[in-house]
């Protein structure tokens, strides 16, 4: 093309409209150097740049990433230097499905990096490499969570010796891809509604697997529709009995069931096994669904850790009552809903990471007669962005904290630690996922038109984020999780039980903030008092209390005419509100706890604490 032929040129009746479209494109792609410096063109300084705020990256990039800080350097370096293994935008769903298993492959046997060593002993720098991993492709951590974090963690955490000796190499190296299968096409967040069943028969030590109707089939299930050969199922286990009922239900177990040969990958007998299609995002997962007819496995399949079968028929269990077991059970696996609690900040850090750097370049209006001037310096903007930023910085410690409850409970297996661990998990992952996926549009339409570009991520990490509010329990039914929890820790008090860890603080805000006044409103209102983190905290905490002491109230009334399911539901409005006004009072002081203990009285974290208030 003539470098000196614009779009305007009409001295060439040829070109066609077609051509003239070609040609803009092309200009927009290249565009035609200036004939002279125009200052128009040039990059203006940035109208802050004064008063621009000096931080120590490396100490603040320390302290926030700990000794997991060089793995995950690693792992953006190897997927950087492998032009190969990085994703192309608008890949087809198949060739996302195989890149996304070579990805995997090579992680773990090129670069030697094998996060199933992690997933109980040091569960910290196992989701510091799922966070690694999700900001080079959210597909493939999801990828790598279903094989490492739900297959594996189903065998390491539900299983007993003999599990882990038969099958953790082959998940460690990934001979043997598996797949997690509890969701089904009629239940997912209502596991103990699980129809498959796991039928024993005694005369050949075998359990008879088989999916009893449509509703049954396992849906969703990740890894299941191309490489996955294993899969842990979670059934209704029943066994024969000598009195008029014949069988006994006892409740939902884990089995493990191969479902495609070793060497040829076909599926095996009485399986059958369905591709989801095409989704709204994370489309390098390979989602399927899984039915299972007259399926025979050895009684060794059961993950026998909290419920056992003899040869002869008898169970044997620790813990006396299906419900008992059935927590247990869950509570092992609640390190899926930390690892998407986790994540889930990846994705708020890198979207307002995008935006705050566009906003700081982007130029537009200004005074008259002088520079446009960059559109962060507009208060909108900032209003948009700055509260993310603050976010991104509370969640990550709260999200840390977290982490380190959870490391905690699978080394001491304390029975209140699991029951913390699985409400502030609920709490968590529901709060930060919700407000993740709000942001990510914001942050979209914070860059105008060029949000939209497919280059600049933000559609596909709205699209493949969104499911995070849903998998891992939906967010209204762990919110309501959270809310429950209160009620009991607030039963407790005033009953003398000992409240867990996370809510002692009800304890101080039962005896203290509701026999005082609203601190917003009977205290002195100057800028000191109202930027302190004590007041702002004691104000989230004073809140929460209210909010829990009304919701009692009002569930105690109505049940007496509704009943207990109906006063829930009465009050369920009520009881979302409690629940995200706790998880935001755990959010804020584990912000300010992070402050106080990288620096006092600085200023790196004075701006987003202020910000964070303003959710």
């Amino acid at each position: 093309m003539n470098p000196n032929q614009t779009v305007e040129d009409e001295s060439h009746p040829s070109i066609t409209a077609a051509s003239r479209r070609i040609q803009c494109l092309s200009l927009h792609l290249t565009p035609l150097p200036p004939s002279q410096p125009s200052p128009q063109l040039n990059m203006l300084t940035c109208a802050k740049a004064a008063n621009k705020l000096e931080v120590d990256k490396v100490s603040l990039s320390t302290y926030m990433r700990g000794k997991n800080r060089d793995i995950q350097e690693k792992i953006i370096e190897f997927f950087e230097s492998r032009p190969d293994l990085q994703t192309p935008v608008g890949v087809s769903m198949n060739e996302h499905r195989e890149l996304c298993m070579r990805q995997l492959v090579a992680l773990v046997r090129e670069a030697k990096i094998k996060p199933f060593r992690y997933v109980v002993d040091d569960p910290a720098k196992y989701f510091a490499i799922t966070e690694a991993i999700g900001s080079i492709d959210v597909s493939l951590g999801i990828k790598l969570g279903v094989q490492f974090s739900l297959w594996g963690g189903s065998v390491l955490n539900l299983g007993t010796e003999k599990h882990r000796d038969k099958y953790f190499d082959g998940i460690d190296n990934l001979d043997y891809p598996g797949c997690f299968a509890m969701t089904e096409l009629h239940h997912g967040s209502n596991v103990q509604g699980l129809q498959t069943t796991a039928t024993f028969d005694p005369v050949t030590d075998e359990f008879i697997i088989d999916t009893p109707n449509d509703g049954a089939i396992k849906w969703w299930i990740g890894n299941a529709s191309v490489h996955g050969k294993f899969a842990t199922v979670f059934a209704k286990l029943i066994l024969p009995t000598h009195d008029s009922k014949k069988v006994s239900d006892m409740g939902v177990h884990a089995f493990i069931i191969p479902i495609r040969d070793l060497n040829t990958l076909q599926t095996l007998p009485g399986i059958e096994i369905h591709d989801c299609g095409h989704k709204v995002g994370l489309n390098g997962v390979d989602n399927g669904a899984l039915r299972f007819r007259s399926v025979r496995i050895p009684r060794d399949n059961l993950l026998n850790r909290f419920g056992d079968v003899s040869q002869d028929g008898k169970y044997t269990s620790s813990l006396p009552t299906i419900n008992k077991r059935f927590a247990a059970m869950l509570g092992e696996l609640v390190g899926g809903r930390v690892g998407l609690a986790y994540a889930s900040v990846g994705f708020l850090k890198i979207s307002v990471t995008i935006a705050v750097r566009y906003s700081l370049l982007r130029q537009q209006f200004g005074p008259p007669e002088q520079p446009e001037v960059s559109i962060l310096d507009y208060q909108s903007q900032q209003h948009k962005l700055m509260p993310m930023l603050a976010s991104s910085y509370a969640f990550h410690f709260a999200t840390q904290y977290l982490v380190q409850k959870y490391s905690e409970m699978k080394k001491m297996h304390d029975e209140q630690l699991v029951a913390d661990v699985h409400a502030l998990s609920a709490g968590l992952k529901a709060y930060v996922t919700s407000y993740t996926a709000k942001s990510l549009s914001t942050c979209r339409e914070a860059c105008g038109g060029h949000g939209y570009a497919a280059v600049n991520r933000f559609g596909s990490l709205r699209n493949d984020h969104d499911i995070f509010q849903t998998f891992e329990g939906d967010n209204t039914v762990l919110m309501q999780q959270v809310a429950a929890d209160l009620l009991k820790q607030y039963k407790d008090k005033f009953q003398g039980g000992t409240l867990s860890v996370t809510w002692n603080y009800l304890r101080e805000s039962m005896n203290t903030y509701l026999s005082q006044p609203n601190p917003i409103i009977a205290r002195w209102e100057s800028a000191d008092h109202l930027r302190d983190p004590k007041f702002q905290l004691d104000a989230f905490r004073y809140r929460t209390s209210r909010l829990l002491q009304s919701v009692a109230a009002r569930l105690r009334k109505h049940s007496k005419t509704l009943g207990t399911f109906g006063a829930w539901n009465r009050c369920l409005n009520h009881l979302l509100l409690l629940a995200e006004s706790h998880t935001e009072s755990v959010i804020l002081a584990k912000f300010i706890e992070a402050v106080h203990k990288y620096i006092l009285n600085s200023n790196i974290f004075r701006l987003p604490c202020a910000y964070f208030l303003s959710f």
